[in-house]
């Protein structure tokens, strides 16, 4: 084999070294990429930008690159590009078995797209969701081409399909500065005093200094044989008012035993 067989594109040897030469430039420039999005995310005060944006744009500039340099490839091998033609005839039926092969991924990609322009949350914001394991609460990681993956308080990774994320109705419990309501359900017999019964909500909760602001405790279910009592009041952050919530639980069972108040 001679040195212009090498070089001769119509050769297989021409080929192959032709595929090296165009998948070590798209690693390059898929690098760049990624060291670029990684120095900007890394360099906010100089370069206001939305972290969301940037890393979805970033996965989506990759992407393109890669692509490219598949069509690039074609282009320049004289054995691929005769067969265009070929391909040409068989584009039509070629799309629509990729496209009702890969629809679940393409929705995906195009729902977050949507949810790029949109951003009805931006990595770092704290969501409550509906998940198999029913209503869950986590912090956004990541929103890539596909999925969206949120970190519970227990460590847990919950991905969700961005179609299913642009569709479901999501609680974002950062966009309110930090403060939310806790709220605690407390279930007593229909012949409790339920002035007297509120008091000692208000007292329970005062014990307590991650409840800022008591709000209320309205009746929120009744039945012959249960009332509902829900305590509202303000705590700084969804930590605060996990470990206010176990806390007022645990207070209002010791007192409101000692105060003849029957829960259910």
């Amino acid at each position: 084999m001679s040195q212009l067989d090498f070089l001769d594109r119509d050769t297989l040897a021409g080929a192959l070294l032709v595929a090296v030469v165009v998948a070590f430039c798209a690693w390059v420039a898929g690098r760049l990429v990624r060291l670029a999005v990684h120095r900007i995310l890394t360099r906010p005060k100089h370069v206001p930008s939305d972290p969301t944006a940037i890393q979805f744009m970033g996965q989506l500039a990759r992407a393109g690159v890669y692509v490219f340099a598949v069509l690039t490839y074609a282009h320049l091998i004289p054995a691929l590009s005769n067969l265009g033609s070929a391909w040409l005839a068989s584009v039509g039926v070629l799309s629509v078995v990729v496209g009702l092969a890969a629809q679940n991924t393409l929705g995906n990609l195009i729902a977050g797209v949507t949810l790029l322009l949109y951003r009805p949350f931006n990595i770092g914001d704290r969501l409550q969701v509906t998940a198999p394991t029913g209503l869950e609460t986590g912090v956004v990681e990541s929103l890539n081409l596909g999925y969206t993956i949120l970190r519970t308080p227990d460590e847990r990774h919950i991905v969700i399909p961005n179609s299913l994320m642009s569709s479901q109705t999501n609680v974002n419990l950062s966009s309110s500065g930090g403060r939310l309501i806790c709220l605690v359900p407390f279930t007593v017999s229909p012949d409790t005093d339920l002035e007297h019964a509120r008091k000692v909500l208000i007292e329970i909760a005062g014990q307590f200094s991650k409840a800022e602001d008591y709000v209320g405790s309205p009746v929120t279910a009744l039945s012959s044989t249960s009332v509902t009592l829900t305590l509202q009041v303000w705590c700084d952050g969804f930590k605060a008012a996990a470990d206010l919530k176990s806390n007022l639980f645990e207070a209002a069972r010791k007192r409101f035993k000692a105060e003849g108040i029957e829960l259910r």
